[in-house]
This record gives structure tokens, sequence and C-alpha cells, in this order.
């Protein structure tokens, strides 16, 4: 029986081809049939040690077609989910897919209760094709879930930021790993300049007073500032630093960025920014610092206790880049020591904080829950994102080439 090959993925794999009824064997036909056998064994035998001399051996993305199990880990909203027809992230609205996946025969199991052995993630992990997860409500897809997850092909972070996946492990796995890039970056700078606001004018003890049913001005403007004329830096300048940097610019500050790449020229020119190689001499320079950098082996507690001595005294820090980039008791020691002069941000490490988490009672805070990339916009367009995506990945075809974080066992730049 003659044999074809059949490009996949990776490696091509030798199927059999029924030969037509009248097909008549001679001694020329089966010399072509004994030739072309030997160069499809060849070519597979090739291909399949090429494979697995990479030690990566690609899971297929779309190796088969038919029912697919998808499973969404995102936040319940309870009583509010009925209150805004386009709040889409949350558990009960399931970003808005639920009809068109069922329609199609897919099956899709939404859920927030992910932590632990017995939770309802772990359960539906063995056997699901695809997971979604958020950064609000991260499912953390540990090195040890990877091995039980069998069928899994695709982890989807509904946002941007992919650090609660173990990307190695997701590589070694031969995972696709894609996020909605863009999606939220307008967002996440918008609260970004918020915080910053909020710290330089003292802002929330004039709130409390308020609420409490007291007024003094002294016990605000004693620390209350003018934005005019202070030097911000934003560690990393990707997408959401850029834009942090250009609605800064109004307001007559002096900006700093570092990052690993330098901004182009005409870009870096037209925002009024300077370029800072060396993070170390950019810091103490800085009377607010931000964070946007993502979270990486590289960047995990890249704020200790000896980093933060060397910022300005009083200085001010946000940060809704991921609170795994600070060291959490060092943040709460310079706040309470008034060396670091305000701590704003909405991330926490782990997520949801726990009750005792140091940050919710240190002084000179602003923190909040996990929000900055979720309002109702980001949330639309992460869903879409996440439709157009998973209708990619059914028919087969590619994602847009930024989307990637994971692809072939290689990580996206920002993750090496």
């Amino acid at each position: 029986m003659p044999f074809v090959t059949q490009k996949t993925s990776s490696f091509p794999i030798i199927s059999p081809v029924c030969p037509h009824p009248n097909f008549q064997r001679t001694p020329a036909t089966a010399m072509a049939m004994s030739t072309a056998i030997k160069r499809s064994a060849a070519a597979a035998t090739r291909a399949l040690s090429s494979a697995t001399s990479s030690s990566i051996l690609t899971r297929d993305l779309h190796a088969s077609s038919g029912k697919k199990k998808i499973v969404g880990v995102f936040y319940k909203a309870h009583e509010y989910a009925k209150m805004n027809p386009n709040f889409v992230g949350c558990v009960e609205n399931a970003l808005g897919i639920r009809n068109w996946l069922e329609s199609q025969g897919h099956e899709y199991i939404v859920t927030d209760d992910k932590e632990g052995p017995d939770c309802e993630l772990e359960k539906h992990i063995p056997d699901a094709h695809v997971i979604i997860t958020t950064p609000f409500h991260p499912g953390y897809i540990t090195a040890e879930r990877i091995k039980k997850a069998k069928n899994l092909q695709l982890l989807l972070t509904a946002g941007i930021g992919s650090d609660h996946v173990d990307l190695k492990a997701a590589a070694d796995a031969g995972l696709t790993v894609a996020e909605v890039t863009g999606s939220n970056v307008v967002s996440v700078a918008e609260d970004e300049l918020m915080r910053i606001l909020i710290l330089v004018r003292n802002f929330l003890p004039g709130y409390h007073q308020v609420i409490t049913g007291d007024w003094n001005v002294a016990g605000i403007a004693y620390r209350a500032y003018d934005l005019e004329g202070k030097t911000v830096g934003t560690v990393g300048c990707g997408r959401i630093g850029r834009l942090l940097l250009q609605r800064l610019k109004p307001f007559g500050c002096n900006l700093l960025y570092h990052d690993r790449i330098k901004m182009d020229p005409e870009l870096e020119n037209q925002i009024g920014a300077s370029f800072e190689e060396d993070l170390d001499k950019m810091l103490p320079k800085c009377d607010i610092v931000v964070i946007n950098t993502p979270l990486t082996e590289k960047t995990k507690g890249l704020f200790d206790k000896e980093r933060i001595a060397k910022l300005k005294k009083g200085v001010f820090i946000v940060n809704n880049a991921r609170g795994a980039i600070m060291d959490t008791q060092a943040v709460a020691d310079g706040c309470s020591s008034g060396h670091i002069g305000g701590y704003s941000g909405d991330v926490w490490y782990p997520q949801p904080a726990p009750k005792d988490h140091p940050w919710r009672y240190m002084p000179n805070q602003a923190m909040t829950p996990h929000i900055s990339g979720t309002t109702i916009d980001a949330q639309l367009r992460y869903a879409a994102g996440v439709k157009d995506m998973l209708e990619n990945y059914f028919k087969g075809e590619d994602f847009p080439a930024q989307h990637y974080i994971v692809k072939e066992g290689e990580l996206a730049s920002q993750y090496r």
C-alpha cells in the first residue's frame, strides 16, 4: 500500500492511501512505490529527530476538530452582574461568549473557584482543551497543573500579563499561551495617572475627613504638592509606560524611563522623555516612580530593601504592574518609616490579597483590588479579543503575532 506524507504542525506524519480499484501493479510501479515509501519514511524520521533534539514536542494547536472543552476563570459579580449589560468580565456573564460557544457544540465551564486541590478549576484541568483566565482573578496554571492537563492546547489571558502561568513549563509542554495585547493599556495608564495625583495631592486624608465628619485643612496641606516640575520615572516603557508618559507631558514634569529597549528617537522627542540605561542611577532622581515592567524571573523582587533604600526620601511609588515585583515587607517598612512618602497600586501577591496582607494596614497607601485594567471599556475589548482568538483556534489559523506569549516552545522577548 503506498503512503503519502501529511504536513501537520511540526513534522510530517505518514498515512496510508488505498490504491485505486483499477490500479495495476507492474515492476515500474512497484519500484516507484518503494521509492516513495523510502522517501516518506526518511522525511518523517528526519523531522521527528529534529523535533526531539530540541526537547520540545509542540502540542498541535489545531490537532483535532469537533467538540472542545473550554474553562474560564473569572471573578464573581453577584448582584452587580445585572446592573450593566456590558459587564462581561465576570463569572455570570462569562465574556459574553457562552451562547456562541455552545451553539457550536463546545463545552464551556466558568468558575471563580481556583485554589486548592478540590477546587472547581482543578476538577476540569485533566480534560480541558482551553483555559481562559484574567490577571484580576488569576487561575494559577502551575507546572503541576500543566502535567495533569493531558488535552490542554491553549492558555488565553483575557487582558494583559500572563505571569499567572508557569511559562517555562508551558513552553516545555508545547502549549500555546496568548493574551489580548493592547486591550486595556489605556485603562491602566489612566489609572496610573490618577494614582500619581492622589498621592501627590494627599487626597485620601481629605476624603476620610469628609466621611468621618472632620475638617482639618492643615492635616492635608502639610504634605500636598503640585505635580508640575516633579521628576517621574517609569521602570519599563512598553505600551502602558509610553501612554502614561504622553499623558504626563502636559503637566510639565521631568520625564525619565528605563527599559531594555530605547524608544524611537522621534517618539522620545515627541513625548519629551529621557532614556536612563542604568536603573539604579535613575531611581534617586525621581520624585515619583511608576512600575511598568512585566513580572519575570529577573524582575521578581526587583524592589527589595536595598533598592528601596536608594530611592529619594519621601518618594511616591505607583505599581499597577505586578505585586511580586516588590518585596512586600520592604514596602510596608518604607511606608512606616516615611522613606516611601506614599504607595499606590492595584496589584498584590497573591491575589486576592489575604486579610492580613501588610499593605492593607501600612500608612500613606492608596491601594485597591486589581481593577485598573477591567473597566467596562477594557472588558469589551478583551472579551472581543478572546472571541477572535478562539475563532482562529477553531479554524486552525494563527493569532496576530503580538498576542503570543509562548509559541512553539519559545517565550516572547519580554519574558525571557
